[in-house]
């Protein structure tokens, strides 16, 4: 017979692993990261949360404990986009600006980027170069800035509504 830490290790090093990697994420966005086993899902943050190893501010972001309780928005905004292709990924990682995270779906690497309104210009020249050829998605604050971002290797934009509801946009002809 297989004890309850045999059973639930996994997930639980797996949610403890994601809360670390992208702190200030709400229990929707960790629930997503295990279609299928949300019930165990919950269940597992009460648990850590019981054993002290995270814990959750009033504004519902978990972090794992010993850590600043500092949410980095963009970064809980592209993890929205990253969970519309959790079913597909085989890795994902947080990254260094502009680039907000990496994740392999489909055997390909994407870089979900973030481009906060009036930062367009800046963050065009810092992704001017794509040698890890991979796709790109540009997060933006509203989709007025598209037409102002050119950039290699931009597969589409999008924005992230508060409730975490994902809109995707893609240049078309001469814009």
């Amino acid at each position: 017979m297989k004890t309850r830490a045999e059973i639930y290790g996994n997930e639980a090093a797996d949610l403890l692993r994601t809360v670390t990697m992208y702190p200030g994420l709400s229990e929707q966005q960790l629930l997503c990261f295990h279609p299928g086993k949300e019930d165990t899902a919950k269940a597992l943050l009460s648990h850590l949360e019981r054993q002290g190893r995270i814990f959750q501010k009033n504004d519902g972001g978990y972090f794992p404990s010993g850590q600043p309780a500092k949410t980095d928005g963009a970064l809980v905004r592209a993890v929205w986009v990253l969970l519309d292709f959790i079913g597909r990924v085989e890795y994902h990682a947080p990254a260094d600006f502009p680039v907000k995270l990496v994740f392999f779906a489909d055997g390909e690497l994407y870089e979900v980027a973030c481009v906060e309104a009036g930062q367009e210009a800046l963050v065009c020249h810092a992704l001017r170069s794509n040698k890890g050829d991979s796709r790109r998605i540009i997060l933006v604050d509203s989709p007025a800035q598209i037409a102002k971002i050119d950039c290699p290797g931009i597969s589409g934009f999008c924005t992230v509504e508060e409730d975490g509801r994902t809109n995707y946009y893609k240049k078309t002809g001469g814009e």
